[in-house]
């Protein structure tokens, strides 16, 4: 058996799919009002003060947090229709389809939500791992129900669904820092090439 690892902002597509979709979501005037109040966070970030999880944690709040599930979902099948195959590389598509070709267990590995790359993988019958969304009574906190899939996060949540050792070869596609962990336990690496 053979099993193939995406990462899917800056891999999969062009680049970040998380500020697109909240930008989709929001609309253009509020999300500018959100990021200015979110600025503080974002510099922290920036410059090191603050750790890639509490500041997605804090905007995801702050952009989704009360929303309904019925409507949620309506705007995350909206944004895939309408938005995401823009920015999808062809050439990660064509690696995609060419592992399914081969019989390769593919699998998209993202720290983008579950809660939206769920449509795009299944229209491209794919498995995904990625950071789901905590839900209360039909409602989303806008609070992380999974630890942010990023980094050694990554490494864990493959290891939890399965066992590497039964695969005789390992691909891995990635970007950036957050997908090292994923690249090493790899047998074939794409970094930024496939």
């Amino acid at each position: 058996m053979k099993l193939a690892l995406f990462d899917f902002d800056g891999t999969i597509t062009t680049h970040d799919s998380y500020r697109d979709f909240l930008l989709f979501v929001a609309g253009k005037l509020r999300f500018a009002m959100l990021i200015m109040r979110l600025s503080p966070w974002l510099i922290a970030w920036l410059t090191g003060l603050a750790d890639n999880q509490s500041v997605k944690q804090k905007t995801t709040a702050m952009f989704i947090g009360g929303m309904r599930r019925e409507r949620f979902d309506e705007l995350a099948r909206a944004f895939v229709k309408q938005k995401l195959g823009a920015i999808v590389r062809p050439a990660a598509l064509e690696k995609i389809r060419w592992h399914k070709n081969q019989g390769h267990r593919v699998i998209v590995v993202s720290a983008s939500f579950t809660d939206y790359l769920k449509f795009w993988c299944a229209e491209h019958e794919l498995e995904v791992l990625s950071t789901r969304l905590e839900e209360i009574d039909g409602c989303l906190t806008g609070r992380f129900a999974t630890p942010n899939c990023f980094g050694p996060e990554k490494v864990r949540r493959i290891r939890e669904l399965l066992c590497l050792e039964d695969y005789e070869t390992i691909y891995a596609y990635g970007d950036s820092r957050g997908d090292r962990e994923m690249l090493e336990i790899a047998h074939e690496k794409g970094y930024r090439v496939f």
